[in-house]
Order: structure tokens, then sequence, then C-alpha cells
């Protein structure tokens, strides 16, 4: 029986197949994901794999139907696996932010399943880092949240020729827009969720730029009073606002300037974010976008009805692109089964305190392997190389063990009560 198209199957090291995944791997990043992450003193959260429908209609609109998971459950309710995790952030901190003092710095491991289209890069599930600040609106948080990217980053060893943060705006377009359009009356004829109609219809051409051919972004530019061509020559000139030059200062003072760039072609849906946002690109543009975020000040107040309204920025890192720049830079661990103690058992009347001397050193904290059944000591002997083990330990009475040393041949005979110490 296969898997599904677009799922994958997580095999422990060394692979079968080509075409299978390494749990060791995938425990690897994860690793790595939360240790960067508590250096920063974010905490842990995590929330059910199952939604309300109705929560990413919310956020997305009815169109994010089409790539979705949903159905309808046992109890006649409209639900969905969850294609991102903002939303759920969302709902779970509006449920509950009085008890938690600002700003709210978390993070999740969740994974994701999204009903689309496969190409390199993306499959219809994957892991995903999920790293949020709720309820600090100066830049500093972004900052702070851009430089935990950066060191996400590093802490797998990639470098500043590896990867590059690049940084954009909402705040910056909007400003381009306002100095583009007069209003002598300071007042919008007509509103699309805040803002004018406008507007609404620009940053709608802008968040599809590089998916909408040049004559047909004319077109739609023209008809709003803008050119293609003043929109490129912003988007070259990279100035930054006063909102980014505070993070690329503030970068820089953490030494992490080198790693950012002002580029105003990363987007990012406008119709979503409300100010800096910013993606982590390969620098050698062999790889789709490695993490991307920034900053949804709208969004609890959207998806609590009104009843609570907190500034928030966040960022996602995707397992399945990180998984491959690192393999192409040769950055994996070689990942063994580090079985610390093979103990052999060529007296099966000496089993039962063999088993009391496994269940000491595992309590010890040591990775123990021993013969489950009765078996050759050649073939013990085999099996504990092909592990890999760095020692055997052979019971040669009530009271003694006979410990071996794999790589130097070094031999002593230890008390039971001392093994573990000699091992150490």
């Amino acid at each position: 029986m296969e898997r599904l198209p677009g799922f994958r199957d997580f095999y422990p090291e060394p692979l079968p197949h080509a075409d299978t995944w390494s749990a060791d791997a995938r425990q690897f990043i994860f690793d790595k994901w939360r240790e960067t992450a508590k250096r920063y003193n974010f905490r842990e959260y995590d929330g059910p794999p199952l939604e309300p429908l109705e929560l990413f209609t919310t956020k997305s609109g009815e169109e994010i139907v089409g790539q979705l998971y949903n159905f309808t459950d046992k109890g006649e309710r409209a639900v969905s696996l969850r294609p991102e995790m903002t939303p759920t952030l969302a709902r779970m901190v509006a449920a509950h932010e009085r008890n938690y003092k600002k700003p709210i710095k978390w993070f999740a491991l969740p994974q994701l399943f999204r009903y689309e289209r496969q190409q390199k890069g993306r499959l219809r599930e994957h892991f995903q880092f999920n790293t949020d600040i709720i309820g600090e609106s100066d830049p500093a948080a972004d900052a702070e949240l851009i430089a935990l990217l950066i060191d996400t980053l590093r802490a797998f060893g990639l470098t500043e020729q590896d990867f590059v943060i690049r940084l954009s705006s909402r705040n910056a377009w909007q400003d381009f827009y306002d100095s583009r359009t007069p209003n002598p009356d300071g007042v919008a004829e007509s509103e699309v969720e805040g803002e004018a109609e406008g507007d609404y219809q620009f940053f709608q051409i802008i968040d599809k730029l590089e998916r909408t051919s040049p004559e047909e972004s004319e077109k739609k530019l023209s008809a709003l009073g803008f050119s293609l061509a003043d929109v490129n020559q912003f988007i070259e000139s990279g100035q930054p606002t006063a909102e980014l030059e505070n993070i690329l200062q503030n970068l820089t003072a953490r030494g992490l300037g080198s790693f950012v760039k002002i580029d105003y072609r990363v987007i990012r849906g406008l119709a979503y974010y409300t100010g800096v946002v910013f993606e982590a690109f390969d620098a050698k543009g062999e790889f789709r976008a490695i993490a991307g975020g920034g900053r949804y000040d709208n969004l609890v107040k959207l998806i609590s009805g009104g009843k609570v309204n907190l500034p928030a920025l966040g960022f996602g890192m995707g397992d399945v692109v990180l998984l491959e720049i690192l393999k192409a830079r040769g950055l994996l661990p070689k990942f063994d089964a580090n079985v610390d103690v093979f103990v052999l058992i060529e007296d099966e009347t000496l089993r039962a305190p063999s088993l009391k001397l496994i269940q000491e050193l595992r309590a010890a904290g040591f990775a123990v392997e021993y013969p489950l059944t009765p078996a050759k000591p050649d073939k013990q002997f085999k099996r504990a190389q092909e592990l890999k083990a760095a020692f055997t330990a052979k019971v040669e009475s009530e009271s003694y063990v006979r410990i071996r040393n794999l790589k130097s041949r070094d031999e002593i005979v230890a008390g039971f009560a001392d093994a573990a110490n000699h091992l150490r």
C-alpha cells in the first residue's frame, strides 16, 4: 500500500531508499530550532491539528478552502487540518492574554497540511518553526525576531555566504502610494476594511506583481494613476524608512548587519501584513525562500471579533527547504545509532544478572543493547560492531563485569556497583 502523494515516511538512518526521509535529520532540525528559541527566551506552545474551518477563512477568506484538507465531522462541524499556525496562536492568545505579561514570546513546531500542487521544496505536509512576539509595537521587536531567524540559520552552520534576510515594509509601500496620490480633502470616498478603495486595489496589484505579466500590471496601475516604471524605480532605490533604519541599526549593533538588506520586491501578502516583512533567501538562488514573516497587527483583533487588540509579528521556517539546503551545503551530521554499551551474554545461566546490569546502566543514562535471545558469541560481537558500540560488557559472575573498549581494545574487570563509573 502506497503513502498519499505529498506526504512523507520518516525512517531511522541508514535510509532504505532515496525516496525516504530521515527521522534522525528531522530530530536534528527540531533540536536546533528549540535550542535557539530558548536562548532568546521564547516559550513553546502547541495547539490542535484540527480546527474550525472558520478560523482560517476569517483570516484568509473563502478562497483558501481550495487549499485545505477540510471536511464536515461527525458533529456536523466544518473543520480543517491546520494549513498554518498563526490563526491558532491568535485564538489562543485572545482567549488568555491576561494571564501572560507582555510581550509574549512563543514558538511552536507544528505539522501543517495544504492540499496544493507539489513542487520542489513544497509538499502537502511539512513541519515548521513558528516564532511570534505578541503585544509589542516597537521596531525593537522586529529586530529581535529577525535576529532569532539569523541565529537559527547560523546554528545549522549556515553563514552570510549561504543566506540573506531581505527586508521590506507595508508602511514603505503606503508612503510611496500616498506621495503620489493627491487627496486635498484628506477623506477617502470609500473604504475597504479600513483602507481607501484605491489603496486596496493598489496593494492587490503590488501583491501579485511577480505573478502577473508586466503588460497587465502596467494597465492596472495606469488606471490608478501610477506607472510600472515608477514602481520599479521605488523597488530598485531600496531607501529604508525610519522603522527599517531602526531595525538595521539594531541588527548592526548585534554584529548581524551583514546578513540583512532592503528589498522592496519582498511583498508577502500586503493585505495581511501591516508593517515590516522579511524573507530569508538562499544566497546562491538555488532554492525557494527558507523562511518568511512580518508584522500582522490586526489578526488578534480579527480572530477575537474585536474583543482583544494586540500588535503581533512572527515568522515561519519549514523543514523541507531547510533540509534541502543543509544537504547541498554538506551541513548534516552523520547519524549513528549511538550505542554506548553492548552487553554480551555468552553464558545463559548469567542472563538474569546481565539483565540487572543492563537495567542499571540504562538508569545511569547509557544507551545499552544486548541479545534478546541466545546467540553464539561471535554473532553477538559482530552485532556490537554493526551497532558501533563504544564498549562491550560481559557479566563473569554475580559480582563482576568485564568491560572492553572496542576502540583501544583495553579491558578492565569491575564490580557491578562500579561499572557505570568505569564506563564514564
